[in-house]
């Protein structure tokens, strides 16, 4: 029997990842093209969705023509998108503006129009979140605001895998991990909420149909599959939100699993097979991808970004020497940051280099260095800066816990997830075996997976995670290292609270 694949399309922020997989889950070809972000202005962001478009088409015709895989083998494809991003099409599904992605911070403004209409409490309660910038539900407030006349001619809002999706199969379709983002889910019963849509005066036949992720929202039209080298027919899944896709991506889709990642962002994110909101919204609360299951997650803002801040700064002796021998300067940063002790010396790096978000909540809040002398050494801030960013995620892990969210082991993702050292902080600190997932695809896996489940390839997402996702042998928690680190720890969670004044002091401060 001939072979049969599955296509997963992962649609990221600086550019489109399509991966061809075959039904055992194994890399046959993959291809990724990069587009620009554009920034009109301080703290804006924004995309051209032609540009995701081009880029996925492109992609998925390069992956077909690489493996030389017959097209009808193609049982399915999903997609792993950026979320939050807001796009507007009028009534021939024409592209208003530029999408306002992510990452954009203009609609502080509609975030407390929206908080004042709703109700700070009764929108946790709703939708699972506060009123964030980076959310959709500002973002259309906003352009309603600011540009009227786009408003007016607006006939269907998609996210933006969304709008790959109509472009793959003329489908008006979204699905409820992506949806839960926007601000407009009634995240509980995984439906448009329509007391936010009638307080916010919003039109719900703008909104996409709404699907679950392992779900058959349409199938390749005649004009697509002619651009794409796709089958007319083939079946496109619901897909998912990036991190939903990523949990399926590394098997975390049953309860007590749950993946810490250390890219730029840091981020702990927990399956639960029952609904669990944080009332103070210090984390957010999401539909898995897992049909009747929900994703708990925080997001801090300078995990890794805090050691590449410290490597570029600091540390360029160990990137000339690193070049010299053909080795990652990380590694040669590992190495001595190892020899430092538990506690860096009495030394505590608090990583708030970007304010923080989870789960702090405050974009007043700054980096900081506690305890500093005479005696320490660029390498005992080294030390410092890898455990004050792992203290940060267990102290989201800790919300989770407080919530009922309980992991009974941990998988490291990310570029710090590839650090020993750093695995076995995250071993210690959490007191929980840490894992590494085999595969390093894991968006695009997560929504080849689900296209499968959609084709009837797999049984459920859970069967095919258990069958295709590997992780490495656990690494655990060295009891007398957590026991050293608990104090260190301890006096971290005083130092925000004691400090959280003197930040907010010091950005009115004029010199």
């Amino acid at each position: 029997m001939a072979l049969e694949y599955l296509l997963g399309v992962d649609l990221g922020t600086s550019g489109t990842k399509t991966v061809l997989f075959d039904t055992d889950g194994n890399t046959v070809a993959s291809a990724t093209i990069e587009y620009p972000m554009y920034q009109p202005q301080n703290g804006w962001a924004e995309q051209d969705p032609a540009d995701w478009w081009n880029a996925a088409k492109d992609t998925i015709r390069s992956v077909l023509d690489q493996s030389g895989v017959d097209p009808a083998l193609v049982r399915g494809l999903g997609i792993s998108g950026q979320m939050h991003g807001l796009v507007m099409l009028d009534e021939n599904g024409k592209v208003l503006r530029r999408s306002i992605i992510w990452c954009d911070q203009r609609t502080a403004a509609e975030c407390d129009e929206i908080t004042e209409k709703i109700g700070a409490q009764r929108l946790i309660e709703i939708t699972a979140n506060p009123a964030l910038t980076g959310f959709t539900a500002s973002k259309i407030l906003w352009v309603r605001n600011h540009e009227p006349e786009i408003y007016a001619k607006c006939r269907h809002i998609l996210l933006p895998k969304d709008y790959v999706r109509y472009m793959l199969t003329g489908e008006y379709a979204t699905e409820v991990s992506d949806a839960s983002g926007m601000q407009l889910l009634d995240v509980a019963n995984r439906c448009w909420s329509r007391e936010v849509l009638e307080k916010l005066d919003i039109d719900e036949s703008l909104l996409a149909k709404m699907y679950e992720s392992p779900d058959v929202t349409g199938t390749v039209t005649k004009e697509a599959a002619a651009l794409t080298g796709l089958k007319e027919g083939t079946p496109v899944a619901g897909g998912a939100g990036d991190n939903a896709a990523a949990a399926v991506g590394t098997g975390v889709v049953e309860e007590g699993k749950a993946f810490t990642t250390l890219g730029t962002s840091g981020v702990v994110f927990a399956h639960s097979d029952r609904v669990t909101i944080d009332p103070q919204g210090r984390v957010h609360t999401f539909c898995s991808a897992v049909p009747g299951c929900w994703t708990v997650m925080s997001c801090t803002l300078a995990a890794g970004l805090s050691l590449h801040w410290f490597r570029d700064n600091f540390c360029k002796e160990e990137m000339v020497a690193a070049d010299g021998i053909g080795k990652d300067p990380y590694f040669l940063m590992d190495q001595e940051a190892a020899r430092v002790p538990i506690g860096a010396n009495h030394l505590i790096y608090m990583p708030y280099l970007m304010g923080e978000r989870s789960p702090k909540l405050d974009p007043n809040a700054r980096g900081v260095f506690f305890g500093l002398s005479a005696i320490h050494t660029k390498y005992d801030m080294l030390r410092a800066v890898l455990e004050g960013v792992i203290y940060s995620q267990r102290e989201c892990l800790d919300i989770l816990r407080g919530m009922g969210v309980v992991s009974s082991e941990m998988l490291a993702c990310g570029g710090g997830g590839t650090s020993p050292l750093w695995r076995q902080m995250m071993a210690d600190v959490y007191n929980l075996p840490v894992r590494t997932s085999s595969s390093k695809e894991g968006p695009a896996l997560g929504a080849a997976i689900l296209a499968g489940v959609a084709a009837g390839v797999y049984e459920s997402v859970p069967a095919a995670c258990r069958k295709l996702v590997k992780a490495s042998d656990p690494q655990p928690p060295i009891p007398e290292n957590h026991d050293k680190y608990e104090p260190f720890y301890q006096l971290y969670c005083k130092l925000y609270p004691a400090m959280k004044d003197c930040f907010a002091q010091l950005q009115t401060a004029e010199g």
